[in-house]
Protein backbone atom coordinates (compact mmCIF):
# COMPACT_ATOMS: atom_id res chain seq x y z
CA UNK A 1 0.00 0.00 0.00
CA UNK A 2 1.54 3.65 -0.99
CA UNK A 3 0.84 5.93 1.58
CA UNK A 4 0.88 9.67 0.07
CA UNK A 5 3.42 12.15 1.41
CA UNK A 6 2.90 15.24 2.35
CA UNK A 7 3.47 17.80 0.15
CA UNK A 8 3.80 21.62 0.63
CA UNK A 9 0.70 24.12 0.00
CA UNK A 10 0.09 24.87 -3.42
CA UNK A 11 2.21 28.70 -3.73
CA UNK A 12 5.06 27.02 -1.02
CA UNK A 13 5.40 27.80 2.58
CA UNK A 14 5.95 31.22 4.28
CA UNK A 15 9.40 32.44 4.15
CA UNK A 16 11.39 31.94 7.76
CA UNK A 17 12.17 35.03 9.31
CA UNK A 18 15.82 34.40 10.05
CA UNK A 19 16.36 38.34 10.98
CA UNK A 20 15.62 39.91 14.31
CA UNK A 21 12.84 41.53 14.30
CA UNK A 22 14.49 44.55 17.41
CA UNK A 23 12.74 48.13 17.21
CA UNK A 24 14.46 51.46 16.62
CA UNK A 25 16.25 52.66 19.77
CA UNK A 26 17.04 56.43 18.60
CA UNK A 27 19.32 58.26 15.82
CA UNK A 28 22.06 57.03 14.54
CA UNK A 29 25.61 57.87 16.11
CA UNK A 30 26.55 60.30 13.53
CA UNK A 31 23.67 62.23 14.25
CA UNK A 32 24.55 62.29 18.22
CA UNK A 33 27.92 62.91 16.90
CA UNK A 34 26.75 66.34 15.18
CA UNK A 35 24.42 67.06 18.02
CA UNK A 36 27.48 66.64 20.65
CA UNK A 37 29.70 68.53 18.38
CA UNK A 38 27.26 71.65 18.59
CA UNK A 39 26.75 71.69 21.61
CA UNK A 40 30.88 71.47 22.07
CA UNK A 41 30.78 74.72 19.63
CA UNK A 42 28.21 76.57 21.25
CA UNK A 43 29.99 75.97 24.95
CA UNK A 44 33.11 77.04 23.60
CA UNK A 45 31.63 80.03 21.74
CA UNK A 46 30.54 81.26 25.30
CA UNK A 47 33.39 80.57 26.78
CA UNK A 48 35.63 82.47 24.54
CA UNK A 49 33.23 85.31 24.99
CA UNK A 50 33.36 85.31 28.72
CA UNK A 51 36.78 85.13 28.72
CA UNK A 52 36.97 88.03 26.18
CA UNK A 53 34.64 90.03 28.65
CA UNK A 54 36.79 89.10 32.01
CA UNK A 55 40.02 90.57 29.54
CA UNK A 56 38.21 94.10 29.20
CA UNK A 57 37.35 94.00 32.64
CA UNK A 58 40.53 93.08 33.89
CA UNK A 59 41.89 95.65 31.92
CA UNK A 60 39.54 98.33 33.07
CA UNK A 61 40.14 97.64 36.53
CA UNK A 62 44.21 97.97 35.97
CA UNK A 63 43.31 101.69 34.31
CA UNK A 64 41.41 102.64 37.00
CA UNK A 65 43.96 101.86 39.26
CA UNK A 66 46.90 103.12 37.36
CA UNK A 67 44.10 106.18 37.32
CA UNK A 68 43.39 106.50 41.06
CA UNK A 69 47.13 105.85 42.17
CA UNK A 70 48.20 109.63 42.45
CA UNK A 71 44.91 110.18 44.64
CA UNK A 72 46.21 106.84 47.09
CA UNK A 73 49.48 108.32 47.01
CA UNK A 74 48.43 111.79 48.42
CA UNK A 75 46.30 110.58 50.62
CA UNK A 76 48.81 108.12 51.65
CA UNK A 77 51.35 110.86 51.98
CA UNK A 78 48.96 112.79 54.08
CA UNK A 79 48.58 110.16 56.78
CA UNK A 80 52.44 109.77 57.07
CA UNK A 81 52.34 113.85 57.44
CA UNK A 82 49.93 113.55 59.96
CA UNK A 83 51.12 110.37 61.95
CA UNK A 84 54.62 112.04 61.59
CA UNK A 85 53.81 115.60 63.65
CA UNK A 86 51.31 113.17 65.65
CA UNK A 87 54.09 111.12 67.19
CA UNK A 88 56.38 114.62 67.31
CA UNK A 89 53.23 115.91 69.84
CA UNK A 90 53.74 112.47 71.62
CA UNK A 91 57.00 112.85 72.01
CA UNK A 92 56.89 116.13 73.46
CA UNK A 93 54.37 115.13 76.08
CA UNK A 94 56.21 112.28 77.19
CA UNK A 95 59.80 113.39 76.94
CA UNK A 96 59.11 117.26 78.59
CA UNK A 97 61.22 116.21 81.99
CA UNK A 98 64.14 115.37 80.18
CA UNK A 99 66.34 118.71 79.57
CA UNK A 100 69.17 116.78 77.36
CA UNK A 101 66.71 115.76 74.72
CA UNK A 102 66.57 117.39 71.12
CA UNK A 103 62.78 118.16 69.70
CA UNK A 104 62.35 116.48 66.52
CA UNK A 105 66.12 115.16 66.03
CA UNK A 106 65.90 112.37 63.61
CA UNK A 107 67.67 109.08 64.44
CA UNK A 108 69.42 108.15 61.56
CA UNK A 109 72.08 111.04 60.43
CA UNK A 110 71.39 110.78 56.32
CA UNK A 111 69.44 113.76 55.46
CA UNK A 112 66.23 111.85 53.94
CA UNK A 113 62.62 111.40 55.56
CA UNK A 114 62.61 107.67 56.90
CA UNK A 115 58.69 106.51 57.19
CA UNK A 116 58.31 104.72 60.31
CA UNK A 117 58.28 101.03 60.80
CA UNK A 118 55.39 100.64 62.94
CA UNK A 119 52.26 102.55 63.52
CA UNK A 120 51.27 103.42 67.32
CA UNK A 121 47.26 102.58 67.39
CA UNK A 122 44.49 103.19 70.25
CA UNK A 123 44.13 101.64 73.68
CA UNK A 124 41.30 99.22 71.80
CA UNK A 125 41.07 97.68 75.17
CA UNK A 126 39.63 100.98 77.02
CA UNK A 127 37.32 101.47 74.19
CA UNK A 128 35.18 98.30 74.35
Amino acid sequence: MATSQDLPPKGGYDAIQWKRNLPSRGFRPSIYLGIMGAISLFGFWRLSVAMHMAREEKREKTWARIHLLPVLQAEADRDAVRRYYSTLEREKAIMKDHPDWADGKPVYHDGRMHLPSFVFLEDTKSAR
